[in-house]
């Protein structure tokens, strides 16, 4: 059993509870940490869990494995801080911290023995994992190229960065926006009521790295739009990943076309319930559902996912997501920002965390 607690009771944080709530053979709430005690009861009650008036009551009290950080960006510095000096492992949720200073302060805690990861969840979610898979493979050669989008800021960018295998190398970022109309589409609230034309922003940025290349575009409607899709190409010297299917060379005259195929239980009067099984491509599974038969939207999979990977770092175990690599994609979100306000290419520079191999 992974027993974890959470300093938070926002709508991020619902989603371990929910995760908890649906995989109750593996994860245990230990308790939750609210802003206020009203919240944080009312959040309590409604997934039956213990609820502590502090995080260092949470800690004395529940002595969970490790606590999840889900709080206002501006907090949560100060509350990984207060953890780590208990002792405790720390699951921050993105990002970890707002500025350059802060992120190398908290880098500093993990060079003095703190054990902190942060939840980015897209390269676990289902899809992504399958295709980061296939390009690790070796299939489509050296990965040259690779066009993201379907995700915002720095979880756009930490694909950006796995798909083309870079660390944190630096690079020369040139941004842009557009401004287009849009229908507007449904949010966190729900569909909305009635036809509206709203101002849809796009985001598109260049990372250059040399003789590598990094595209992110992106548009906020896209996470609940009906009518605007995520896209993603990958492109290697023999081949290319293309959303779901991939074409390489299986010698220098013969493309091979592979799509990816998704299986899902419960479909076409099958029995067995409703859950992710996998992803295939051709014979070979490319990803496997680690919390199957729970039912879990991908999104959930993935933070279950990371929930999994932090309790293996928590015991001493490999890290699966750096405190280095979330401070190393938050900066070049910044730099990509910096690019669009100045309407100038940015260059970066090394960082005290890309020194820090302990951090990594």
């Amino acid at each position: 059993m992974i027993k974890f607690g959470i300093v938070g009771t926002g709508w991020r944080s619902e989603f371990f509870l929910r995760i908890a709530k649906a995989c109750p053979e593996l994860f245990i709430v230990s308790g939750i940490v609210g802003r206020t005690q009203v919240k944080a009861t009312e959040v309590a009650s409604r997934f039956d869990v213990p609820v502590y008036s502090s995080a260092e009551d949470l800690v004395e009290s529940a002595r969970p494995d490790f606590v999840v950080t889900s709080v206002p960006r501006k907090e949560n510095p100060g509350i990984i801080k207060l953890l780590a000096s208990l002792g405790m492992p720390v699951l921050s949720e993105t990002p970890p911290a707002e500025s350059v200073e802060e992120m190398e302060e908290l880098c500093s805690l993990v060079r003095n023995g703190a054990r902190i990861q942060v939840a980015e969840q897209y390269c676990l979610q289902p899809h992504h994992s399958a295709r980061l898979t296939f390009a690790r493979s070796g299939k489509i050669g050296r990965i040259t190229q690779a066009q993201i989008s379907v995700a915002h800021g720095y979880h756009g960018i930490s694909l950006i960065r796995r798909f083309l295998g870079i660390g944190f190398e630096n690079a020369t970022i040139h941004t842009t926006s557009f401004k287009s109309p849009l229908v507007k589409g449904p949010g966190r609230a729900g569909p909305p009521e009635q036809e509206k034309i709203v101002q849809s922003e796009q985001l598109i940025a260049r990372f250059d790295f040399g003789d590598q290349l990094g595209v992110f575009d992106f548009t906020g409607d896209q996470y609940f739009a009906l009518i605007r899709n995520p896209r993603i190409l990958v492109r290697g010297e023999r081949g290319e990943i293309s959303h779901d299917a991939a074409v390489y060379l299986k010698d220098f005259q013969t493309p091979i076309h592979l799509p990816f195929r998704r299986h899902t239980a419960g479909e076409h009067g099958n029995l067995a319930g409703h859950y992710l099984l996998g992803i295939q491509a051709g014979e070979d599974w490319i990803y496997r559902n680690p919390v199957a038969p729970a039912r879990l939207f991908d999104d959930e999979i993935a933070i279950a996912d990371c929930l999994i990977r932090m309790a293996s770092h928590a015991a001493g175990g490999e890290s699966f997501y750096s405190l280095a690599e979330a401070c190393q994609d938050r900066y070049l979100e910044m730099a990509m920002h910096q690019s669009l306000g100045e309407n100038r290419p940015v260059t970066t520079t090394s960082q005290p965390w890309a020194e820090y191999t302990g951090c990594q």
